[in-house]
């Protein structure tokens, strides 16, 4: 009996070198891109610079948890009455020649923005100049 030997065959060039080239490729091509979009227009954030030492007769308490404190009433409306009661006694001989005094407001890092949205209109309504967020400085 005749055995063919058929010409050895080449062996399949691999291509696990190329599966290599490609992954790296990804790779790279994910570490490069940016994943978020880009900026509408430059933003430069407020840096809190201590200038000048928040100095008010009026300083209003913000806590974590959304709750008002002035002096010692906390709450919700108590702070504020007693905030408008001490304004309209400060401010009758004072505030004829239109001469109103500012708020200081010391709001914990962790409270909520909400309340503290919710509270602006409240005090702007009392008749306050100005409403300073007292801040912790660098």
């Amino acid at each position: 009996m005749e055995l063919d030997q058929s010409a050895a065959r080449r062996p399949g060039e691999t291509i696990l070198p190329m599966i290599n080239v490609v992954f790296l490729l990804l790779i790279f091509f994910l570490i490069s891109a940016r994943l978020t979009p880009p900026e509408p227009f430059p933003v430069a954030p407020p840096v809190a610079a201590a200038e000048a030492p928040a100095e008010s007769a009026f300083t209003l308490y913000l806590g974590a948890d959304g709750g008002i404190g002035y002096r010692d009433r906390t709450g919700i409306d108590a702070p504020v009455a007693a905030l408008a009661a001490d304004l309209g006694a400060h401010c009758t001989p004072a505030c004829a020649d239109g001469a109103r005094p500012t708020l200081s407001v010391r709001a914990d890092a962790a409270a909520p923005a909400a309340a503290l949205a919710r509270l602006l209109p409240r005090l702007g309504g009392l008749g306050f100049a100005q409403v300073d967020l007292v801040v912790a400085g660098q």
